[in-house]
């Protein structure tokens, strides 16, 4: 009987784990598709400060008219690479990014191919120039 109920508890754990799984969004990776085909560059001061945690790494980016921008870069071993390294650009300094505005024209994101600070480069995409 104990083995049958470590069996019955093994299958509904395993149940629970891939309901769960199954229930929970896929991070799965979009590429540039959800970015305007055209290069736009933005210039601002940094407001949030680059973090090379997640498949991305990113940082906000104020604009002059106020608005704040979601930067999204390359995965942070390339980022690294590229030079781009978290606490490297201080807050509030300024900084252009060259790179892809998200197509839906409310949502205020760029995915990232260049960064541009106190006269330093980062192509964290160089690539795709």
């Amino acid at each position: 009987m104990q083995k049958q109920g470590i069996r019955l508890f093994l299958a509904v754990l395993a149940g629970v784990a891939l309901a769960a799984a199954a229930s929970t969004p896929a991070l799965a990776h979009h590429g540039w598709g959800g970015n305007a085909d055209e290069e736009s560059t933005l210039t601002g001061t940094l407001a949030a400060p680059v973090s090379l945690a997640g498949p991305h790494a990113t940082f906000k980016l104020k604009t002059a008219d106020g608005q704040v921008w979601d930067i999204t870069l390359a995965p942070p071993p390339r980022a690294a690479a590229a030079g781009l390294k978290e606490g490297i650009i201080p807050m509030g300094a300024p900084v252009t990014v060259r790179g892809h505005r998200n197509k839906t024209a409310n949502r205020f994101e760029m995915k990232t191919e260049s960064v541009i600070w106190n006269n330093r480069t980062f192509a964290v995409y160089a690539d795709r120039h």
